[in-house]
């Protein structure tokens, strides 16, 4: 099996702001599986936040290219295990990998992922459009531009309520915030409030990552569900987060990719939490691995590709919020040329 690794910088539509950062572009690994006439694409994105960027990725993928190469024979499960034991220290290349390997895999059994898992596909939710921090003028802007019917508005700024009044005034969507580790716990709890007259369905990651005395003094108080985001990186934390957030939105680039978080979401769902999954401003290549997650789904973010001015794959199509998957096998991908 063959290793094949492209970086790309894929630019934005929009300067894209939340409340520790701001970018123009976005750095981006993609992974070529290629065996028997059939490649299998994965995607990992740079992100500062974690200290991963494509220099890091890319030395430790290639290290494995002679593992990689005897590896056609395995389960995606088994692939993922033997591949973990190497990348624990580097889970966003071992989520390109694991994408990857499991488009290959689809593809070999001439199947679409979904359809490899046994997934009813007939009750998917629909995804949310983001919405990064900037003047509440240009906030309004950016919502008038892509009419949508679920917003994820970030925020983490000293006029938070102020924005969502004025976005409330000019949509009835549902709203959904994300304040990105930006807030307190007593500013948590009295925003929820003002937030929930405002039609916001839940708030997501309100808190720095390792405030627990504080998760669970907003999860007892709040009057909106919480989601972990940062608090909820890899397996072992679903547990951590149960009684301290009311549902967890996986990250397919910092648990290792679809074989985790397909655990951690049927975990997730054991413990009577809701599941969510996100994207970090992927291309289509990473955007049509999450499409074939959403019946395991009770909200989705996969608006990665639609934020950028130019994409550089095909693969899932959304329309208002609905998520269309592509005749081909696999996850659906297939690069542009």
């Amino acid at each position: 099996m063959q290793l094949i690794l492209r970086p790309y910088t894929l630019k934005l539509r929009h300067t894209f702001t939340i409340s520790r950062e701001s970018r123009d572009e976005q750095g981006s690994l993609i992974v070529e599986l290629k065996q028997d006439g059939i490649s299998g694409y994965g995607e990992a994105t740079e992100n500062p936040y974690y200290k991963i960027g494509i220099a890091e990725m890319t030395h430790d993928l290639e290290q494995l290219a002679p593992l990689i190469a005897d590896s056609s024979g395995m389960t995606p499960e088994d692939f993922w295990e033997i591949m973990h034991s190497k990348l624990s220290h580097n889970m966003f290349a071992l989520c390109a990998l694991d994408l990857a390997y499991n488009d290959w895999y689809a593809k070999k059994e001439g199947k679409k992922l979904y359809e490899l898992w046994n997934y009813d596909i007939s009750n998917n939710p629909l995804t949310d459009y983001t919405i990064g921090i900037d003047t509440i003028e240009k906030m309004v802007s950016k919502m008038k531009e892509m009419p949508w019917p679920i917003y994820k508005i970030k925020l983490g700024t000293n006029q938070d309520i102020a924005i969502i009044t004025e976005l409330r005034k000019h949509t009835d969507a549902v709203f959904r915030v994300d304040a990105n580790c930006g807030w307190t716990a007593d500013e948590t709890i009295a925003n929820a409030i003002a937030l929930k007259e405002l039609g916001v369905e839940f708030i997501e990651q309100p808190l720095p990552a390792d405030d627990w005395e504080g998760h669970k003094k907003v999860f007892e108080h709040s009057v909106l569900p919480i989601i972990a985001d940062e608090s909820c990186q890899v397996e072992a934390d679903v547990e951590k987060c149960y009684k301290n957030f009311h549902g967890v939105n996986v990250k397919l680039t910092k648990c290792g990719g679809l074989t985790a978080a397909r655990r951690m979401l049927v975990k997730a769902r054991q413990l009577g939490m809701k599941t969510m999954v996100g994207c970090m401003t992927e291309s289509t290549v990473g955007i049509s691995a999450i499409g074939h997650l959403l019946p395991l789904l009770d909200y989705v973010d996969m608006d990665g590709a639609l934020l950028l001015s130019e994409d550089i794959a095909t693969g899932v199509r959304i329309e208002d919020g609905a998520i269309f998957y592509s005749e081909l096998n696999g996850t659906g991908v297939a690069l542009i040329s």
